[in-house]
């Protein structure tokens, strides 16, 4: 299905599926460390917020622990799953 904002053809939410309607993507990681560029928004107002990454790291193999210590690539205090918890097993 294509979404019916213009703006989320334009960027993807980097979310997991989530309640909701505010909506994050990343636009930049920058050169400080542990901090990127988001573009946030919510029906139509849209902002962009400097956010720190998100601190939590994968354990392990099994389902739903991160593989082998990944990183969530998301930003600290997002709702939902870290985004290793979206990857399908290989």
């Amino acid at each position: 299905m294509a979404p019916d904002d213009p703006l989320d053809r334009a960027v993807q939410c980097h979310l997991s599926a989530h309640e909701g309607d505010e909506h994050y993507g990343l636009l930049a990681e920058l050169d400080q460390y542990g901090t990127a560029l988001w573009l946030r928004w919510h029906g139509s107002d849209v902002d962009v917020a400097v956010l720190p990454d998100c601190p939590v790291i994968g354990t392990g193999s099994g389902s739903g622990s991160g593989s082998g210590g990944d990183a969530c690539c998301l930003f600290a205090g997002h709702v939902e799953r870290h985004s290793w918890e979206d990857t399908p097993p290989q």
